[in-house]
């Protein structure tokens, strides 16, 4: 048996209608990959997982409209609320040359002059360009760098590795500090408040 890596997809957002059909918001709105398959894995969040087989699923929008074998009325469907669509990583399709899935490059090690400077912790979409948010090995505070020719010089997913071409031009995020324990000044036991 192997170790299948399930992907999130959608996240269930309201249940519609009364008879069990479910609302999905779509982590990538363009993205029809829910549309075929028959075995989906539902993840919620308690960390509970379990296997769902789609009676039907359409376009609504941009979301879906998905309904369960075994999900039947609204309070079944209210159940899923939160839950998180997942579908196996092999039944991704093949992409063309030059493209990738994000989570094929989540994690991966981010080189520029041949040195490891970070890693890849999230990519992000704008309106104008997609970005990779490096996480900086030097804690200095994370780089968004965008998929462009201009500023990478080569991902490999087989390897998981980014190269960049240049970091000119490019700004650190600001790091969030991290919340200060503040001793009470009544109890005197040293515990925050």
């Amino acid at each position: 048996m192997t170790n299948e890596v399930w992907i999130p997809l959608a996240e269930v957002a309201r249940p519609h209608g009364v008879r069990g059909e479910l609302r999905l918001r779509l982590f990538n709105a363009e993205s029809d990959l829910l549309l075929e398959p028959s075995d989906i894995l539902v993840r919620f969040p308690d960390g509970r997982e379990e296997r769902r087989t789609i009676a039907h699923c359409r376009r609504a929008d941009q979301a879906l409209l998905m309904k369960f074998d075994d999900v039947n009325d609204r309070d079944a469907a209210e159940q899923l609320r939160g839950a998180h669509v997942c579908l196996p990583r092999s039944q991704f399709p093949t992409v063309d040359a030059g493209e990738f899935y994000a989570v094929d490059v989540i994690g991966a090690d981010v080189l520029y002059l041949g040195r490891r400077i970070g890693s890849v912790k999230d990519l992000l979409t704008y309106p104008s360009v997609e970005v990779l948010v490096v996480a900086a090995d030097d804690g200095e505070g994370d780089w968004e760098v965008p998929l462009t020719d201009m500023f990478v010089k080569g991902v490999d997913v087989g390897e998981r590795v980014v190269e960049l071409q240049t970091l000119d031009d490019l700004e650190r995020q600001p790091m969030r500090k991290k919340a200060q324990k503040v001793q009470s000044a009544t109890s005197g036991d040293g515990g925050s408040v």
